[in-house]
């Protein structure tokens, strides 16, 4: 019954920027976040964000530079991504948890997450 529409994607030069919309059908997350996964590598969490709390995580590689974020109405997951570098050309899934809450040892886990997207694709050029 759940389902995730992804948007936003494309293609940028380094140093530009893009924001990544996913809207939620059919379910209030308390639990979402953002994965992608690059040719050849494995998929990997971006961000997330406990929306009770508006507690949010990011990996390493994207502190700094993304920001995650949920509308009002609570049924849409942005990420707003700049100074975006090469390594971050991937395909990018939005998620949501059926979790009532999280802990950061695994906001950023595939394993908690229920309700993917379908992705989008978001290439960066040097």
């Amino acid at each position: 019954q759940v389902q995730m529409v992804e948007s936003g994607g494309g293609s940028v030069q380094a140093g530009g920027s893009l924001r990544l919309s996913c809207v939620v059908y059919g379910y209030n997350a308390n639990v979402m976040g953002w994965f992608r996964q690059a040719p050849g590598k494995e998929r990997e969490g971006v961000a997330s964000i406990y929306t009770v709390a508006g507690t949010t995580y990011y990996a390493d590689s994207v502190k700094g530079r993304f920001t995650i974020s949920q509308d009002s109405a609570k049924n849409t997951l942005l990420l707003q991504m700049n100074s975006l570098k090469p390594e971050d050309t991937a395909m990018y899934y939005c998620a949501a948890s059926r979790l009532w809450d999280i802990d950061s040892d695994y906001a950023l886990r595939q394993d908690p997450y229920h309700y993917w997207g379908q992705g989008t694709q978001v290439t960066v050029s040097s």
